[in-house]
Parts: structure tokens; sequence; C-alpha cells
């Protein structure tokens, strides 16, 4: 860490609980060379205590940093700083020495890591939310027309229908994000700063700055599944975080799984060129996995395997146009991905069906002519009433 903005960044990851081993053992090790605290914890011991944070949001970070600031004022003398060291090392220091050594607890007893903190999010409602920038929810409506405002009241993007853009000619210097959150039984079109289209699967979120800054990545966060068409910028490179694993790419068209019930993260190349890495590294194209299009790259979530296969595109993509697809798949893992296409409750009591794999695709049908393919070919036996399946 030789610069101010990179003690910044790591500082800004290390409360939102978003460091890696190897960057948590270098605030440690900037702290304890810097002299800032004698008493600073141990690698093992800042993880653990990481390990019992919950992850929070930029904007629950600089909460976090404020409140640290002004209880830290009466308590200034017990950092040990130099007089002609910057007002902003002695920010980071204040603010990263109490947030370890003090700052846990306290946050606690202030609220700050409660996780009831998040705007609670019900993925069976009919709503299409949008969570802004400081914590405030809009709710859109796919027949309706809303302007999206920034903190300071400036329009940074139209929604129409089921299509929401944000323009490119906000003043901003600061990465500021928003958040969209698709229900059970819908999508969404959203158009990002630079022109980057996002096809959203229904049950996905994703948290997107409302503009891109000059000299930094165009990084998105995934959870869920996206097809991405992404607006050519060599100088940016374009990143799809998905929890654990990293999608990297400069202009291209590429659809992204992320759903928690699946064993792994697959990603599915139809133009251009991605590269496939660990969200705990940086990416390096000699030693990345690098997918060509028409191949599927499968990013296993227990240990962090990637392996890649030649794949037909469309069967992993038709669901812009309304489609499902299932390749070997459990049919517990079916259930769930059912019950977020169509927003609906199944209640399996065929416990022998659980871990049965399918293969099955269908184009824009019903839940009654899906489930009806199942009980014809594969004799399974249900009953629909209103929005509730049972299997007997």
């Amino acid at each position: 860490m030789n610069s101010n903005s990179e003690i910044k960044t790591l500082l800004e990851k290390f409360i939102l609980n978003q460091c890696t081993a190897e960057e948590t053992e270098q605030v440690v090790a900037y702290y304890r060379n810097n002299n800032l605290t004698d008493e600073f914890p141990t690698v093992e011991e800042v993880k653990n205590l990481l390990g019992e944070m919950p992850k929070m949001d930029e904007q629950k970070a600089n909460l976090i940093f404020d409140s640290i600031l002004s209880t830290a004022k009466d308590q200034e003398t017990i950092i040990k700083l130099e007089p002609q060291k910057s007002n902003y090392r002695k920010y980071i220091s204040i603010a990263a020495s109490v947030l370890v050594l003090l700052g846990v607890g306290f946050a606690y007893k202030q609220g700050f890591f409660s996780k009831t903190a998040d705007v609670p999010f019900d993925f069976k409602s009919s709503d299409i939310v949008l969570q802004m920038e400081d914590g405030s929810v809009q709710i859109i409506s796919e027949n309706g027309k809303v302007q999206v405002h920034d903190k300071n009241g400036n329009i940074v993007g139209n929604q129409s229908g089921d299509k929401l853009v944000y323009q490119n000619q906000t003043n901003s210097d600061k990465l500021a994000y928003n958040t969209l959150k698709i229900p059970f039984g819908k999508k969404f079109r959203l158009q990002l700063s630079d022109g980057t289209m996002v096809h959203i699967n229904s049950g996905s979120t994703l948290k997107y700055p409302i503009k891109f800054i000059a000299g930094e990545n165009r990084q998105v966060y995934l959870d869920g599944e996206a097809f991405f068409d992404v607006a050519k910028d060599k100088k940016h490179p374009f990143i799809v975080n998905a929890d654990n694993l990293n999608v990297r790419v400069l202009g291209t068209h590429f659809n992204v799984s992320n759903y928690p019930e699946d064993a792994v993260t697959d990603v599915v190349l139809v133009e251009g060129s991605v590269g496939m890495y660990r969200s705990n590294e940086e990416f390096d194209a000699s030693k990345n996995t690098i997918l060509k299009p028409g191949y599927k790259g499968s990013f296993n979530k227990e240990n962090a395997s990637i392996f890649t296969r030649q794949v037909i595109t469309e069967i992993y993509t038709s669901w812009i146009d309304g489609g499902l697809t299932f390749r070997n798949m459990t049919f517990k893992n079916i259930i769930t991905k059912l019950e977020r296409r169509y927003n609906v409750t199944i209640i399996n009591k065929n416990e022998k069906l659980a871990n049965e794999k399918f293969n099955a695709s269908f184009k824009e049908e019903s839940i009654e002519n899906v489930m009806s393919y199942f009980n014809d070919v594969h004799g399974i036996n249900y009953t629909i009433k209103n929005d509730q399946i049972l299997i007997k």
C-alpha cells in the first residue's frame, strides 16, 4: 500500500467486509508498521472479527466512518501520530484503529451491522424494487414511467415500462451505487451509463454504479442471472462479480447464472472474449480461464475450480425470450427454478424425486404446460390449486 488511494480503497473494503485473506494481512501490517497502535489484533483475530460481521453496503460503511470519526474525537490521544502527518492519515488511522479495536462492539451497539438494517425484499412480491445509494427504495411499475435521482436531486436515469436507462452526463467523481431487485415471475432491462445493456432474470439482484468513473474498472455485482451486452471500452474493463468469481470483458455478449441453489456459477459466451478468475485474484490473461464464443465456463463454488465445454449458447440465453432449460439438473433444483420463474409454491411429497436428474427445454410455456410435460414423460403426479402445486 504505497498511496493514500490504495489505503483508502483497502480500508473501505475492510469495513465493507470484502477483504480477501491477503488484503486483511495488508491492513494489519500497515497499522503495525506505522505504529498506530501497539495492541492491534493478530491477523487471525481480525479474520475472526470479520467472520462475525455481516457484509454491508457502501451507505452503511459511510455511516460507520462518520460515527467512528465523531466518536473518536475524545479518543485521539490514544492514537500515536506524528504532528506532521496529514489529516487524511489521521482520519484513516483513527477509523481503522477504532473500528478494529473498539468499533466492532460500538457498531453492533449502534445497530450499523444489523442485518435488519438492509432493505427487506420478498422475491415473491410483485414489485420490482430500486434501492438508492442512501438506502431508500423506489418501486418500479412495468407499466409506468419514473425518473431516478441521485442524493443531490439530479436526474440520473429514466424508466419506461420494463427498461431503465441511466444517463452519462452526471457530474460525479465518486462511485455511487443503485441496486435493482427483480421478484419471482418477472424480468427487467437495464441500460448502464456507459451504454451496456443488461437483461436481468427473475429472482435476481444487480448492484451497479450510477455512473462509471474514468480511470476505474466498470464493475457490477450480480446475485442470480443476467445477460450482458457490454459497451466496448478498452481503457475500462467491465467486470461482473458473482460472489467468489469475477468475469472480465472489454465488450461482448455473455450470460452469467449465479443462483444460490446451483453448485456452479455458469458463464456462457455468445460473442467476444471473457476471462474468468477468482475474485480474490488479479486478472492475468496468461493464467486465467479465457472463454471463446460458443463455450460455457463453470466455476465450482465448493473447490473454486473452473472447467469449460462447448455448448449451444441459445439454450442458456433462451430465458430472455421466455424459454426455460434444465440440463442434468436435480428435481429439487428444478422446483426452485420453477418457483422463481412462475412465482408459485411447489410442495414435493415424493422424496425419491428430489435428487433425480432431468433434461428438458421449453419455449414460453405456462406452468400448467411444464408440469403436464413432467407428468406425461416422467410420470410425476401433481395437483395445482391457485399458486400452489402439490407433487404426490
